[in-house]
């Protein structure tokens, strides 16, 4: 097991902690004005200070932490649910109308940036969480798409493929019991880095206001409200910031241990 991989799951792991932890437990009601207390530093009291409505920074980290995850994870879910099946299907009928659809229908998701093509349909769909996790679902989709066609097309002309032909098998049959098993590695390690998209791409909507709503904290809108204040409160912008950092950092590290101790070729050489 990598450096790399080790700390990044621990990275991973307190921000998954601090999120589960917040169904039961924080310091302060997250959602709790007041005002007397607003703009205060970190201190013995509030560990990561208060809000312009004296509200605890901790508590809404915490809280925040679950909002980024939980819309981060269903659309990764949603990506690799229907973007694995299509790039399996692209992959069996390489050269087909069924390839050639599939394919161009992912190059012109891909014409966009992921987070212009989010914005687009949270403004239409309107501002919310539920609408956010759509958004980065829907661009997720031709991501695992291209990713599983690329390592299927290269296992369909393998021997035990041939086999399982000359067996009788159809292809939709060797594509669940020979291909997606051999492929899972690698959907995985790209399931952790788009994970880690999913959290920036909630944070980015929620700055803009697209994201999940008040009094729902989101780190992307804590950064929002803290761009006017960031003069004489600093903290408010630099926690839900580095809690993004930590995250992301955390999930990219945990990726590429996982790529490094998953792929046996790697495996190899470091021995």
């Amino acid at each position: 097991m990598t450096r790399s991989l080790i700390l990044g799951a621990v990275l991973s792991s307190l921000v998954v902690l601090a999120a589960l932890t917040s169904f039961v437990w924080t310091p302060y009601d997250h959602a709790a004005m007041n005002i007397p207390d607003k703009l205060q530093p970190p201190g013995a009291a509030h560990w990561f200070g208060t809000d312009h409505f004296g509200r605890d920074l901790f508590s809404m980290i915490m809280v925040g932490a679950r909002t980024s995850i939980a819309v981060a994870l269903v659309a990764v879910g949603i990506g690799m649910g229907l973007g694995v099946p299509l790039g399996l299907m692209a992959a069996a009928r390489k050269g087909g109308w069924i390839d050639e659809v599939i394919m161009r229908g992912n190059d012109l998701v891909f014409a966009f940036p992921s987070l212009v093509i989010a914005i687009l349909i949270t403004a239409v769909l309107g501002a919310g969480a539920v609408n956010a996790i759509i958004a980065i679902g829907i661009f997720n989709i031709p991501v695992f798409a291209r990713i599983t066609r690329g390592a299927a097309l290269s296992l369909w002309e393998r021997e035990f493929i041939l086999a399982a032909r000359v067996a009788g098998k159809s292809d939709a049959r060797i594509s669940a019991e020979h291909i997606l098993p051999n492929v899972t590695n690698l959907l995985i390690v790209q399931g952790t880095i788009q994970f880690s998209l999913g959290i920036l791409a909630e944070a980015g909507l929620s700055y803009v206001g697209l994201g999940a709503q008040p009094p729902t904290p989101s780190w992307g809108r804590m950064l929002a409200d803290a761009q006017t204040m960031v003069s004489f409160a600093p903290h408010l912008a630099l926690i839900p910031g580095l809690a993004i950092i930590v995250t992301v950092l955390g999930l990219n590290l945990m990726g590429d241990g996982l790529r490094d101790w998953l792929d046996p070729r790697l495996r190899v050489a470091r021995a």
